[in-house]
């Protein structure tokens, strides 16, 4: 399935980009021949319960549930309204899922297709900001990402994994620095990633993960 028709338009009104995206991701979701094995190739769980299909499915260390044909994204057990780039990113990950297994070689944000392209933005929007933060206590890191699921990692001073979607890890890196150097950061991903979100996408998500973490960080940590 080719990713171009599954990014999120680019309109000076977001917000009618966005419900416009999410409009377009539920019908490309309800249009999955087999919804039932699409969800086995993303890691999601199905069932039908009388005329409604119902998907769950983990993102960011939490379980949201998917209703079918009327599309509500929400999340299990009820709670907040789900912002409306998560439930973008949710039926995107549903729909793309190839269920290619996991290669555990890691890539960078510019090996991915057009990645050197938005490299940049991407650093600007989801790196510098994990930098600035968490530059100078790595290991702070690593604490605070418990809270989304997040496991030690063997990189740099200090990384951690996050699974942004069962099939999706991210590992986040850090290096302190020293009198030479300012501390630095970056991004790795499986190089299964664009076998299940567009470019795009892993950009979100990853701005979803840094900024959550910059919260947490605030609230005090894990």
């Amino acid at each position: 399935m080719k990713n171009s028709s599954l990014s999120v338009p680019e309109y000076k009104n977001y917000e009618y980009g966005y419900n416009l995206a999410y409009k377009l991701a539920g019908e490309q979701l309800a249009a999955t021949g087999d919804l039932k094995q699409q969800c086995r190739k993303s890691g999601a769980e199905y069932k039908r319960v009388d005329s409604k299909e119902i998907i769950t499915v983990e993102f960011l260390n939490q379980a949201y549930q998917v209703t079918l044909p009327d599309i509500d994204v929400s999340l299990v057990g009820g709670g907040a309204e789900v912002p409306l780039s998560d439930k973008i990113l949710i039926l995107h990950y549903l729909t793309l899922a190839s269920g290619a297994s996991l290669s555990h070689k890691m890539i960078a944000f510019q090996e991915l297709p057009e990645g050197a392209s938005y490299l940049r933005t991407f650093s600007k929007r989801s790196i510098e900001p994990l930098v600035k933060h968490f530059g100078g206590e790595p290991e702070r890191l690593v604490e605070v990402a418990k809270r989304l699921g997040g496991r030690k990692a063997d990189y740099g001073d200090a990384a951690v994994t996050i699974n942004g979607f069962k099939l999706v890890p991210v590992t986040l890196v850090l290096w302190r620095g020293d009198e030479e150097f300012p501390p630095r950061g970056n991004i790795l991903f499986d190089s299964t990633i664009p076998e299940y979100l567009s470019t795009y996408d892993i950009t979100m998500l990853c701005d979803a993960i840094t900024w959550r973490l910059v919260r947490f960080s605030k609230e005090g940590g894990a």
